[in-house]
């Protein structure tokens, strides 16, 4: 089977390794154009490019498909299946139909729940029980297509967006080539999304991740863990913003000097974390990061002797 593989960040190159430990034969990879990258803005080669320049397999990455030159170079390739994994270019109809098995997508959440771009993010800010892999015929809909093959896992009370894509990650590449095999055996067996229970996904937006005090504490504390590592959350204290990198739900009350306090309002500030007043609730804050510093410990903070984040101020 020739297999042609798209994709661009880790996600996708964590499944392009693993078709190719499972010995199948891709015949080019596509990923987008290198992007500059660190201080030095070079051009630097994203990890699916270079995973497949280690394996000496051809690498195209055409701005878009547009161009019959462009569609062409893929058909020469001949493929029998497209793999797609977070490529970022939208492949047009001219290119779905070039495959004789068509193009497979490797979609991190159980479809048709958490459509396009950022489902894991979003799946742990909903606060989902589960999240999971879900390979998928491609169509020219936005991840509309038929479920080939689903794989679950609990999204744990810990999960970052991180640990939750490194996991889901992992899954892809089993998952993917799963498919594979039932592919081979004429076994799998499409089955159509009900759009009812269809919901959305939208692209992540650095602005997102201001915290609205007013919101209850779990949902706050649920957007932490889904927004770590990136775009990250952040609160202003006067004219300095403060990210926060980890916190957990406490039960006690959101009450300073016997009154209930206003939401944002720092209750306690001790080794273990600060304690802030919520619209609902309190949420304890571990782990911060102050303007020009690194992520720190409110032990480490305490113990650097700075004076911040103090009972009574009132965050933004």
């Amino acid at each position: 089977m020739r297999i042609v593989f798209a994709g661009t960040p880790d996600f996708a190159a964590i499944a392009l390794k693993a078709l190719l430990a499972a010995k199948y034969n891709v015949v080019g990879v596509y990923s987008q154009p290198d992007r500059p990258a660190g201080r030095g803005r070079k051009l630097l080669p994203g990890p699916v490019k270079q995973a497949a320049l280690d394996a000496g397999i051809a690498v195209f990455q055409p701005d878009n498909f547009k161009m019959e030159d462009a569609r062409q170079q893929l058909a020469d390739l001949q493929p029998d299946v497209i793999i797609v994994a977070a490529y970022g270019l939208i492949l047009p109809a001219s290119v779905l139909s070039i495959p004789v098995h068509g193009c497979l997508n490797i979609h991190a959440s159980l479809l048709p729940r958490w459509r396009g771009a950022a489902p894991i993010q979003r799946a742990i800010a909903a606060g989902d029980p589960e999240s999971g892999i879900t390979i998928m015929q491609m169509d020219e809909g936005l991840d509309t297509g038929a479920m080939l093959l689903k794989v679950s896992t609990p999204i744990h009370p810990e999960d970052t967006g991180g640990s939750l894509h490194d996991r889901l990650a992992e899954l892809g590449g089993k998952a993917i080539v799963s498919a594979l095999q039932l592919l081979e055996q004429n076994t799998l067996k499409p089955q159509a999304q009900q759009n009812v229970q269809a919901c959305y996904a939208h692209k992540l937006a650095k602005q997102e991740g201001q915290i609205d005090w007013h919101s209850d504490a779990q949902s706050i504390e649920r957007l932490i863990r889904a927004f770590n590592p990136w775009p990250g959350t952040f609160t202003d204290l006067g004219d300095q913003r403060i990210r926060l990198h980890l916190a957990q739900v406490q039960k006690h009350k959101q009450e300073q000097n016997g009154q209930k306090a206003s939401p944002g309002t720092v209750l306690a500030r001790q080794r273990e974390g600060i304690d802030i007043a919520c619209g609902e609730g309190v949420l304890r804050v571990s782990q911060v990061q102050l303007p020009g510093a690194r992520a720190q410990s409110v032990n480490d903070l305490i113990n650097g002797g700075k004076q911040i984040l103090l009972p009574g101020q009132e965050l933004q």
